[in-house]
């Protein structure tokens, strides 16, 4: 696959990003290199690989996988922080505005 020079100003459009001519050339071809190699994935034979729904592996110990409790701890820190903060109204910090679309 190949990426234009449109490809390019439309992700930086996305992205708001203003490039230059130059960048523009040197963005396309490395988006170019990158997809040239996520091309060579396609050509793997992965046929025989069984799909995984789990990326933990079973523990040394056993068949079970081994995970960590999933326990609700307190995170009773927001009037604290913001607190500190020099222009807040809860519960959100305010900042100075730095995009102007």
């Amino acid at each position: 696959m190949t990426i234009s020079r449109e490809d390019v100003l439309r992700v930086a459009e996305l992205a708001h990003l203003e490039l230059t001519p130059e960048e523009i050339e040197l963005y396309r071809g490395q988006l170019d290199e990158i997809l040239a190699y996520v091309g060579k994935l396609q050509k793997l034979d992965v046929a025989n690989v069984e799909p995984m729904a789990q990326v933990l592996f079973p523990s040394t110990s056993g068949d079970q996988l081994e995970l960590r409790d999933d326990t609700v701890v307190p995170c009773d820190v927001s009037d604290a922080v913001l607190a500190q903060a020099p222009d807040a109204a809860k519960p959100f910090f305010r900042v100075p505005r730095v995009i102007e679309r």
